[in-house]
């Protein structure tokens, strides 16, 4: 006659490992959905951060070359557009021999140009803003010759992009009152505006890849309403007043 207790039962059911394996993969996707949320979250921040710095380096380029500014008949203040702006702007600055070119300088009158356009890039077209620069020695013939600046505020292929996925940029002009408050500039060109109020509104890198063609810049419906910008997740905007003219 046999005795002895049975062995302790040992290893997993069928069950319990099916329920194991489930829970098991409820795991791996909310980690896999963190994980994911995570990385479109730090696209989105590093994109914002690439147009903040970009948007950043432009103001402080138009600042200075607005700083400098001097006043003329010639000088361009244009707002094209009654939704997404696209400001022009010419006018004659004050540049050190340092920032001329050295076969072009004779002087420190130098021409600026800020204009949009339209660039094609690997088949995909990016909305820009522009900046030409020419220099005294461009500035000085012009000036004996007609004696007008119009021929220096025109597209040329040096001109040079400042700021890229640009959606809308104006610069309106503006003059203190009585009180010293800002009010918009009253249009006699016998003086200049006191400063300028530049706007400044830029695709972020999820709907620039969505902007391909200069139709989708300007009428795309993820752009949205232009009085709505601020508020829009697929823009960012910027806004500063810049002196005319004040440099010390």
């Amino acid at each position: 006659m046999k005795s002895g207790t049975a062995s302790p039962r040992s290893g997993f059911t069928l069950v319990e490992m099916m329920v194991t394996m489930a829970i098991g993969s409820i795991i791996l996707f909310v980690a896999a959905t963190i994980l994911s949320r995570a990385g479109d979250g730090y696209d989105r921040g590093s994109g914002n951060v690439a147009a903040e710095r970009e948007a950043r380096a432009l103001l402080t380029q138009l600042s200075g070359d607005l700083a400098k500014a001097e006043w003329h008949k010639d000088t361009i203040l244009e707002n094209d557009g009654s939704g997404w702006r696209q400001a022009q702007l010419g006018f004659i600055s004050l540049q050190a021999d340092d920032a001329q070119t050295e076969k072009k300088r004779n002087g420190d009158l130098c021409a600026i140009h800020y204009y949009i356009k339209d660039v094609v890039v690997a088949g995909t077209t990016v909305r820009c803003l522009m900046r030409g620069f020419r220099d005294s020695g461009d500035v000085f013939p012009a000036l004996r010759g007609s004696g007008s600046f119009d021929s220096l505020f025109t597209e040329e292929d040096a001109d040079e992009p400042v700021a890229f996925g640009v959606v809308s940029f104006s610069a309106e002009p503006l003059m203190r009152d009585g009180s010293g408050r800002w009010e918009d500039w009253d249009g006699d060109t016998s003086n200049a505006p006191d400063a300028l109020r530049i706007k400044l509104t830029v695709a972020r890198r999820d709907l620039l890849g969505k902007l391909t063609t200069s139709a989708d810049w300007g009428n795309h419906p993820l752009l949205g309403d232009p009085e709505e910008a601020s508020h829009n997740r697929g823009l960012e905007t910027y806004e500063a007043i810049q002196r005319f003219g004040n440099d010390a």
